[in-house]
């Protein structure tokens, strides 16, 4: 029985997407909505390529197709016995090969319309990369500046919920940014996911409406930000956030407040620092945590870190600096968020009229 392939384009018309890579290939990408039924788990995908290269290609694919049936097996049991006649998914392994030909031919002569995805995932990475290198330059970005503190997040965030497009990138990477951005408990994506979800995010605005977006380095944690975004968002309107010191560090100590009762992590966080700044205000700063004397230590971080990183980055990478449309505010409570969250979309709807 022939195989029959299909293209990227034409995803849309199946009722479901069949990724049967390993569960660890599936868990660092996939394309969004796929399920995973894997034809050889993680220990049985190890166990066949070892046989591959130390034995022989033929005692590997005695084993694989012994694996790969019985695998098939509990699938159709498990979740497909229910599927009608007419059922049409497509399926699809790393790049069109033995994995999804073996459920697709099995599928087909039971009587469903299946399909194998033409390249497999490899096509689909190719795609995502080559969107991410043209579609950031198709939307209008407003970037919303301001140093370390400024509830620039928390701003574009109640941008959003006024109706207004925002693109959340430190969302999308699970991370706030900083050295000390690292949320307890929330693992940062695989880069290569952390780019899927980008694109879908992407694909959902509107290029005839500006999007909203934080300013941005390279990097958001461990993650990269594709040197298109990184253009676009350098190349945006800066709306710059104004805030006295006080009212930045009231903000923070809310916003992470997780840190006052993890300070065995914060102080891993702030080694993090050496070579930054010297052993003796590592000290002081280590020092603050242990004793939990918090306003002085976010005082000390911002007045002698971040701010200082601030000016020294945002001047030599935002063009838009030059000339800001500057918001203050001495108020980062969730009332003052709101309140700066309506006067930025207001003033940006105000030109546009």
């Amino acid at each position: 029985m022939n195989i029959v392939r299909t293209t990227l384009a034409e995803m849309a018309a199946f009722d479901e997407i069949i990724d049967v890579r390993s569960p660890a290939e599936f868990a660092e990408d996939h394309i969004p909505g796929a399920i995973n039924c894997p034809v050889l788990d993680n220990e049985q995908r190890i166990q066949v390529g070892t046989l591959y290269k130390q034995v022989s290609p033929f005692e590997a694919k005695k084993i694989g197709a012994a694996l790969v049936a019985e695998n098939i097996g509990r699938h159709l049991r498990e979740r497909f016995l229910d599927k009608p006649k007419d059922w049409k998914p497509l399926i699809c392994c790393w790049r069109g090969g033995n994995r999804s030909g073996s459920m697709t031919t099995i599928f087909r002569a039971i009587g469903w319309k299946a399909c194998q995805l033409e390249g497999g995932y490899k096509t689909y990475r190719s795609h995502v990369i080559a969107e991410l290198e043209k579609l950031p330059a198709t939307f209008r970005f407003k970037v919303i500046c301001g140093p370390t503190g400024s509830a620039k997040t928390r701003i574009l965030q109640a941008i959003g919920h006024l109706g207004e497009q925002i693109l959340d990138l430190e969302g999308l990477a699970s991370h706030k940014g900083s050295v000390l951005g690292v949320l307890p408990g929330e693992p940062q994506p695989s880069q290569k996911w952390f780019e899927t979800s980008l694109l879908l995010a992407l694909q959902k605005l509107d290029q005839s409406r500006p999007v909203y977006v934080e300013a941005e380095s390279r990097k958001i944690g461990n993650l990269h930000l594709p040197q298109a975004v990184i253009d676009g968002i350098r190349g945006g309107q800066c709306l710059s956030i104004e805030a006295s010191l006080a009212a930045r560090v009231r903000f923070l100590l809310v916003d992470y407040d997780y840190f006052l009762t993890l300070p065995d992590l914060l102080v891993q966080r702030l080694d993090v620092l050496q070579g930054l700044q010297s052993r003796e205000t590592l000290t002081r700063w280590h020092e603050l945590v242990r004793a939990g004397d918090w306003q002085p230590l976010v005082e000390q971080l911002l007045e002698q870190h971040y701010d200082p990183l601030y000016r020294r980055s945002q001047n030599h990478n935002f063009g838009g600096l030059d000339k800001p449309t500057v918001f203050a505010s001495d108020d980062l409570s969730p009332a003052g968020i709101q309140s700066l969250a309506e006067r930025i979309a207001q003033s940006q709807t105000a030109q546009t009229d």
